[in-house]
């Protein structure tokens, strides 16, 4: 969806800010395979980071340019490990030097085409996405948009960080798979506040009876992914924004679940009065 493109933040993207993608992907459901990595060659080293609040330690040796910024603790693990809170299921991932990970995923009560319209509404993306103050659409095209976004974020220590970015989102089309649908949007950040910013927004609609083509009564189990790689620029430390990038996806994600369960509600309720 704090490239849409996180809320330089976050699926669009940044500020060091995760709305930017938009970025700017709850869960309580079963356990589902993990969104794929954007690049299975990194030399990566998994940790769980906890969404609701900040902590403080000391940085690593990868940080060095860091200086005395600690607002973060990273756990590091054997083998990749999630963390669920408050309904979004997110992991950081280490990357090469001063650079991150992040993988996020929501449950929601709404169909693929219902989030996905909501996704591609981009400049009605700052009406409902917490920090995102603009998502202009500044060309359009076939399953193509390029969005300035304008984001702003309090960091530590009384800083406060606004970040402008220009991001290119490539509409995919939609897959059919055996037991559903899925259909994502892929962004990366051409000119803005990151080095790297950069991944994807993913719709997995899946259905209880095994085929989307059977009974026309099933279950119906939406999840939206949220995947984005960054490093900023070489002044910011990215141990100093990554929980900010944790903390402004889940808000992101819940952000797009209550807005598809409106769009669900009214439609609900329109046909009751038909």
């Amino acid at each position: 969806m704090r490239a849409i493109p996180v809320s330089t933040q976050a699926f669009l993207l940044p500020q060091p800010h995760s709305s930017l993608f938009f970025s700017h992907p709850p869960f309580h459901f079963t356990p589902s395979p993990k969104p794929c990595s954007l690049n299975s060659n990194s030399k990566i080293t998994t940790f769980l980071h906890r969404a609701s609040k900040p902590n403080t330690a000391t940085l690593n040796a990868d940080d060095e340019n860091s200086g005395n910024l600690l607002v973060t603790e990273d756990v590091e693990i054997e083998e990749s490990q999630s963390l669920i809170e408050d309904g979004v299921y997110i992991e950081v991932t280490k990357l090469e030097k001063n650079s991150r990970r992040i993988e996020s995923r929501i449950s929601i009560d709404a169909s693929l085409d219902s989030i996905w319209n909501i996704l591609t509404d981009y400049e009605r993306l700052a009406d409902f996405i917490p920090g995102l103050a603009l998502s202009k659409l500044i060309q359009k095209g076939p399953n193509f948009a390029r969005l300035l976004q304008i984001g702003e974020q309090n960091l530590a220590f009384g800083l406060k960080f606004d970040a402008k970015g220009v991001i290119d989102c490539f509409e995919k089309e939609l897959e059919t798979l055996p037991s559903g649908t899925k259909r994502d949007i892929d962004f990366k950040m051409i000119e803005g506040d990151f080095q790297l910013f950069k991944g994807k927004w993913s719709i997995l609609q899946t259905f209880s009876n095994g085929s989307c083509e059977d009974s026309p009564v099933r279950e119906i189990n939406t999840t939206l992914s949220y995947i984005v790689d960054v490093k900023p620029k070489m002044w910011l430390p990215v141990r100093l924004i990554e929980g900010r990038l944790c903390n402004e996806i889940k808000k992101n994600l819940k952000s797009v679940r209550g807005e598809a369960q409106k769009a669900t509600d009214r439609t609900v309720n329109a046909n009751q009065f038909e």
